[in-house]
């Protein structure tokens, strides 16, 4: 959620010209003023990160251009060294050791993954197919986003617990819905799988083998997991949409799916091997990544060994991008015009810096609109007495207004209250959030509906009627074992996910950019929220494993279990 940083942040541009062979391409990157001006715009403006490292490689040269700070009130400049965590950017590292590894005949592209685990560890197949270590770098294997097992005791770290014991349990007890190779679905658990089925055939743990295979021989001297003392001193702290500093995430079994921290100038020497700029034994196997493609399922996006390929106007760019609690990452480069960029972000948005690195790559992709700027003034609370009322976006999606003395609020089916501020009597806006809400209203200042201003203008009739009171509940004792069915994660909409973990004998549900919020049971199958009226019904099958949930807040939400 954001929040307003009062005080700017400390700027720097840092620019490192070094001599490298000429082209005849005229290079569509802008120039460093220019740069630095996003990078202000984003920073001080539109409140969307603490710090910004933006890398450019070109045939004139490499530079790095950077704004902010490595945490508010650490008046440390960023520059080249300054270290992130890149997230899912380790993906690709992940598919260049396997495309190595092919080169060096160590395996092949279609070996089935099960051939370098352990012989008790059951690999899912279907249609008599296995999955193979290329089906895993294309996000085609038919695995989902995460194991359902994926039960993290701190949420603010989510990976750091998660052990290889239960990766192997969710491996040898999971069913595929769909046929290996026939959709793509990105996958950071078959990201984590690659990186632990190559460490396991190189006899070694990924981090070695990432380091002694890429990060040595191109000279990345920063691009680790495990940071020395020195170079702790040059890591920035990551920050969450309301700017306030996180916990760094650790992966210790799934490192192939984004442990690997870098800098900006680690990250150039990476794309000038890309790009050819200088001399490199991993040329082959870069070169071999973009010969394997398959569709996305998004038109002009496929997926290569590990990178993204998008096709504008028969133009390609190479990419990847990266997110974790804190941090967001994007590396892109141009094979045509032999140019690349790397954008590092100390701050996890929605905005992120994907828009940032296509940008400079092709200026025909635009950079994303800053939030609207808005101004809170005074209104007769009295208003709010015709907006209070229940507003519905979809059947199963409803905002309910309410008030606290001279104090509005709304809330969302399945999410928080948040209060809303006035901008004039009948418009609001949320500061948590880049929305805004306008009531419309009859002659008498009732409102007769509403409308949400939030990636579009989407309007809500008012549902007469009185909110009915809460439902008295009562908890009962139940077997702590049945909680072992439920856990897993459950999808409400797209991009809305209900996860619901267990902590000893207690359950919890956590929806997507909310808090962790404990759950009672008043049956085996029903449970209930203490902290605000809804109750949630697991669907069983006759194992006693939920196949779905049934959300009651404002109406009954069914949500299907994502596997």
């Amino acid at each position: 959620m954001k929040s307003i940083v009062l005080n700017s942040l400390l700027g720097v541009i840092l620019s490192i010209h070094c001599a490298m062979a000429q082209s005849s391409t005229t290079s569509p990157i802008p120039p460093d003023s220019e740069i630095r001006q996003i990078l202000v715009d984003r920073i001080d403006r539109d409140r969307q990160s603490v710090g910004i490292v933006i890398g450019v490689i070109e045939p004139a040269g490499r530079t790095v251009v950077a704004y902010g700070s490595l945490d508010k009130g650490d008046k440390r400049p960023l520059d080249g060294d300054t270290i992130f965590e890149i997230g899912s950017v380790t993906k690709v590292f992940t598919s260049l050791l396997l495309s190595d590894m092919v080169q060096r005949g160590e395996v092949a592209l279609t070996d089935p993954v099960t051939k370098y685990l352990p012989p008790g560890v059951k690999m899912p197949e279907r249609g008599g197919r296995q999955i193979t270590l290329q089906d895993l770098a294309t996000h085609t294997s038919g695995l989902p986003r995460l194991p359902s097992n994926l039960a993290p005791k701190d949420p603010a770290n989510p990976y750091a617990d998660y052990s290889v014991d239960q990766l192997y349990q969710f491996l040898s007890g999971y069913q595929l819905t769909r046929d290996i190779g026939s959709q793509y679905e990105y996958s950071n658990l078959g990201g984590g799988l690659l990186g632990h089925v190559l460490a396991r055939r190189a006899g070694m743990d990924y981090e070695a083998l990432e380091r002694t295979r890429i990060s040595e021989p191109l000279g990345m001297k920063s691009t680790n997991v495990t940071l020395s003392t020195e170079a702790k001193t040059r890591f920035a702290v990551g920050h969450n949409q309301a700017l306030e500093p996180v916990a760094y995430w650790d992966l210790p079994t799934l490192a192939g799916a984004g442990a690997l921290r870098s800098t900006a100038n680690d990250l150039l020497s990476f794309l000038a091997a890309n790009l050819g700029y200088t001399k490199s034994p991993l040329a082959p196997a870069m070169a071999a990544m973009l010969t394997v493609r398959r569709p996305s399922g998004t038109p002009g996006l496929e997926i290569a060994l590990g990178w993204h390929i998008l096709t504008k106007n028969g133009h390609e760019i190479i990419w990847h991008n990266g997110g974790t609690g804190g941090f967001r990452t994007f590396i892109g480069y141009d094979p045509k015009n032999r140019v690349g960029v790397v954008a590092l972000s100390n701050t996890s948005t929605t905005t992120g810096v994907d828009d940032i690195g296509r940008h400079l790559l092709d200026v025909t992709f635009p950079l994303a609109q800053p939030p609207k700027e808005h101004k809170q003034v005074a209104v007769d609370p009295k208003l709010f007495d015709g907006y209070v009322g229940r507003y519905e976006l979809t059947p199963k999606f409803i905002l309910t207004v309410t008030r606290e003395n001279n104090q509005l609020f709304v809330q969302a089916t399945g999410q928080p209250k948040f209060e809303i501020f006035p901008e004039g009597e009948r418009d609001y806006f949320l500061k948590v959030v880049d929305a805004e809400i306008t009531f419309e209203t009859d002659g008498q200042g009732k409102a007769t509906g509403l409308v949400l201003h939030q990636g579009g203008d989407k309007r809500a009739k008012r549902i007469e009627g009185e909110t009915p009171p809460p439902k008295q509940h009562q908890q009962v004792a139940v077997d702590p074992k049945l909680f072992d069915g439920y856990i897993g994660r459950y999808e409400l909409a797209p991009g809305f996910i209900l996860t619901v973990t267990r902590e000893g004998d207690r359950l919890f549900t956590q929806a997507t950019g909310q808090s962790k919020i404990e759950i009672f049971p008043e049956s085996d199958r029903d449970y209930f929220l203490k902290v605000t009226d809804a109750q949630i019904t697991f669907e069983t099958d006759s194992q006693g494993r939920a196949t779905g949930l049934v959300l009651h807040q404002a109406g009954d939400h069914h949500a299907k279990r994502i596997e």
